[in-house]
């Protein structure tokens, strides 16, 4: 984000305009992520595809089902895009300062990035969860509000941590391939030589970064729409209940092509996405270093 010449940016700035950038990304892609989890949902062969599950979503439930569980995500998106990048500048900080660096290199990017997405898992498990229950085609809740009480009263407080595992590793390799395919990308461009050209380049390497980061984390995934989205039976084994043997369990009943099931959507969600998240955080960034002056800028 700063370069070295510039001081950083007070926290409350990067916490703000990662808040910004996930609030924007989320109200322009969102009927994407709803898509996407009904695909992941459905076990077997997949009946529609993404053309055809928005079709089928807008015949039998209506348009406004393409905006199901919206609200958790939309007080999600906040705190978790400002955990993101604020994660993100301390690990780099951290990392640089033990491995004697003085520049980022793109193994502490990737790392940076790993260890941002950790951070950012624990935060957006109770969100997703709720998200998940009510994207569901055969969701009975009321609202957010329904899903906890009942969530809560059946399982205590820790149903709402359900799927914590595959979070963190949904989220460990999204960042990772995010951030480290973002320090690649920006090297591998022509040098910005205006405003606009910089802009340009933030929506390229963030889409690209996207897109990496898609590629990598949609198994995990699958898992965790499969985990949050099943209802737990007393004295019965969840059949889908840690990551890797869960991959597994996908892998040798429906194929190497399940683990991908909602990538499409998955993929034109978070791909321009990344851009936009990136440029929108960038451009807000500009923003709080010229109204902050020197020696921000």
């Amino acid at each position: 984000m700063a370069t070295e010449q510039k001081k950083p940016l007070p926290f409350i700035a990067t916490f703000a305009a990662g808040a910004i950038a996930g609030v924007s990304e989320i109200l322009t892609f969102y009927p994407l992520d709803v898509v996407k989890t009904r695909m992941q949902l459905e076990t077997g062969k997949s009946k529609y595809g993404l053309v055809g599950s928005f079709k089928t979503i807008i015949a039998e439930e209506g348009i406004g089902r393409l905006y199901r569980g919206l609200v958790p995500p939309l007080l999600l998106e906040a705190p978790k895009r400002a955990v993101k990048f604020a994660a993100n500048d301390f690990w780099g900080k951290t990392y640089l300062s033990l491995s004697g660096e003085t520049k980022m290199t793109q193994q502490l990017s990737i790392l940076t990035g790993c260890s941002a997405g950790a951070t950012e898992s624990f935060v957006v498990v109770p969100f997703e969860l709720v998200k998940i229950k009510l994207q569901d085609k055969t969701s009975t809740f009321a609202g957010p509000v329904d899903v906890l009480k009942k969530v809560v009263k059946k399982e205590g407080l820790l149903g709402l941590y359900v799927g914590m595992e595959s979070t963190f590793w949904r989220h460990f390799w999204w960042n990772g391939g995010f951030f480290g395919s973002i320090y690649q990308v920006r090297a591998l461009l022509p040098k910005a030589e205006t405003p606009q050209a910089q802009l340009m380049n933030n929506f390229i390497s963030g889409s690209v970064g996207g897109f990496v980061g898609t590629a990598l984390n949609t198994p995990f995934d699958v898992v965790k729409s499969r985990i949050q989205g099943s209802t737990k039976v007393p004295g019965v084994i969840p059949k889908y209940n840690w990551t890797y043997p869960a991959l597994v369990t996908i892998f040798r009943e429906e194929g190497p092509a399940a683990l991908y099931k909602g990538f499409v959507p998955k993929v034109l969600r978070l791909a321009p996405g990344g851009g936009v998240l990136l440029l929108v955080v960038e451009f807000t960034l500009g923003v709080f270093r010229k109204a902050l002056g020197p020696p921000y800028i």
